[in-house]
């Protein structure tokens, strides 16, 4: 399956600002059963973008606009190929724990059994897994089911319910949130009370006419992989009760949300922001389609990422950041 993707992020200042500094998380990955075909990262006002990889081999996009602006505007087009994934069976051998505990043992996954920023037990946190029965029981397939069932259940989806740097308590204490918030939950019940490595997905979803998703066609999606005996990462939707599959487009991963935002970044001068998102995911036969415009503005660059491009060290930071402000997108 061919999709052609198109993410447009527009910040509006109510003042003009001297400077800004961005990095972008928008480059659909290359591994498993997908493949990138074609990126192209389009930004004005017009600049310079360089690109590295994180050590998990996200893609980063990088750039600095020295000049006074009012607005600032990212456009993100990708074609990228999808294979069908594997079938995941419903559960496993009795002596998977035991297999799970070997492979961890013998593994470097540290990383995603730990906490991490927006992955920490609180007791909120305990209560629920309490609520839940969220422990070694059956197999670990058979009990990761069940709990993206139950997290599907138990909250309900409302969109601006909660931000980005929202802890998880307030999602577990109004019992809703949106997917990064379902994503975070089940992370942290995972790596805690089951004591299997999680981590973070950040990307989209194709909604198709008969799909019934929760999550909104016209953002940003999260999800989540957990580490599987014989299976490796498999992908757990707890928003919209999915096992992840060839609807399921990752951009990034990481710990949590921290780890893999679509944009972050600061600007310097005094003002406020308004922030714009725009998503769309379509079907394609494997060129771009462009034939559905979202507003783009007419002073643009246009970046593109070719396979062989070696990856570039980000600069350094710049100590001229006393009237910063942090930027960062909800998913």
């Amino acid at each position: 399956m061919y999709y052609s993707i198109r993410h447009l992020t527009k910040f509006l200042y109510s003042n003009q600002v001297s400077e800004s500094m961005m990095e972008t998380r928008m480059h659909p990955r290359s591994d498993q059963n997908q493949r990138c075909l074609t990126f192209h990262l389009s930004v004005s006002p017009r600049c310079r973008v360089f690109s590295y990889r994180d050590h998990l081999a996200n893609h980063v996009h990088h750039f600095d606009i020295p000049g006074m602006h009012g607005q600032l505007v990212i456009v993100a087009e990708s074609l990228v190929e999808v294979q069908p994934a594997a079938q995941v069976p419903a559960f496993l051998a009795p002596d998977a724990w035991a297999d799970l505990d070997a492979m961890v043992e013998n593994g470097d996954y540290w990383e995603m059994l730990l906490p991490s920023e927006f992955a920490i037990p609180t007791p909120a946190l305990d209560a629920l897994a309490a609520e839940l029965d969220v422990r070694r029981r059956d197999d670990p397939l058979m009990v990761l089911h069940h709990l993206n069932q139950q997290i599907y259940e138990y909250f309900d989806y409302k969109p601006k319910s909660t931000h980005v740097d929202s802890p998880i308590d307030l999602a577990l204490s109004t019992k809703a949130g949106v997917c990064q918030d379902f994503a975070h939950i089940m992370i942290t019940l995972v790596r805690s009370k089951l004591r299997i490595p999680c981590r973070y997905v950040s990307g989209y979803l194709f909604h198709g006419e008969s799909d019934m998703d929760r999550s909104v066609s016209s953002a940003t999606h999260a999800w989540i992989e957990v580490l599987i005996p014989h299976l490796g990462w498999v992908g757990f939707d707890p928003t919209n009760w999915l096992v992840a599959g060839d609807r399921h487009i990752r951009t990034a991963i990481g710990r949590d949300y921290s780890d893999v935002p679509p944009t972050h970044g600061i600007f310097r001068g005094r003002a406020a922001s308004e922030l714009t998102v725009a998503v769309r995911v379509t079907p394609s036969l494997g060129t771009l389609s462009l034939d559905q415009e979202l507003p783009v503005p007419e002073d643009w660059s246009i970046l593109v990422e070719k396979a062989t491009q070696l990856p570039e060290q980000p600069p350094p930071p710049t100590r001229q950041q006393q009237m910063a402000q942090q930027q960062q997108e909800n998913s």
